[in-house]
């Protein structure tokens, strides 16, 4: 099977089954005729019970330490003590939502400070709470990214353009054709390496195919 099959056939995307691969998750066989990566029904299986785990949220470790012979009874044990301390710390968020909600006050006069303080209180002893501030500035890491990446590109294609222009219309004083290729090429080149380096960019953003797995 090729990897599109799989992906109809297990509801698992692509980019999920090649990072479970780089994982060692994962090993598909090779097609010696093509190099294309050959799936079976082995790895269709395998696939299935890491979308299993995932969803009940079981780290990628334990998934490879069931994989390497570790029972799953060991593995939920281990997942169960996690759950438990994720379920302490989401109940601690919602008493606190609960008494904010009853307290019916507006924002400006919250006493901020004080609630802060009672959750650093909380988090010594080992409460973890959901915080968003990390998302927030997401949408400005990838508008300052594309800016400079479009600003830089648009300089090489007009150093370009103004060159390909100044070669045809002084076409006496011309440089050889081999030496107009090099020329061009240098600015094409740098286009190239700032696209190479947005899409890096934007795939440490979104800190890469784990954070697409943990939607699994």
């Amino acid at each position: 099977m090729k990897i599109n099959e799989v992906e109809a056939q297990v509801g698992i995307t692509k980019k999920n089954i090649r990072f479970y691969e780089e994982q060692g998750l994962l090993s598909p066989r090779r097609d010696s005729s093509n190099g294309y990566r050959d799936y079976g029904e082995e790895e269709v299986a395998i696939l299935r019970q890491i979308k299993l785990m995932r969803k009940l949220g079981v780290p990628l470790e334990e998934i490879r330490k069931m994989q390497a012979g570790g029972t799953v009874a060991d593995g939920m044990r281990r997942h169960l003590v996690t759950l438990e301390r994720e379920r302490h710390s989401l109940e601690q968020s919602i008493q606190l939502c609960q008494s904010l909600k009853d307290r019916e006050e507006r924002l400006d006069t919250l006493d901020a400070a004080g609630l802060l303080e009672e959750m650093e209180q909380l988090e010594q002893r080992g409460t973890t709470f959901q915080d968003k501030q990390k998302q927030d500035l997401k949408p400005v890491r990838y508008a300052g990214a594309a800016v400079m990446a479009l600003l830089t590109t648009a300089l090489m294609a007009g150093i370009i353009v103004l060159m390909v222009w100044g070669f045809t219309v002084d076409t006496t004083n011309a440089p050889p054709v081999a030496l107009m290729l090099v020329l061009v090429a240098i600015p094409a080149v740098i286009i190239l390496g700032v696209l190479l380096a947005l899409f890096q960019r934007i795939k440490e953003i979104q800190k890469g195919e784990e954070d697409d797995a943990k939607n699994y």
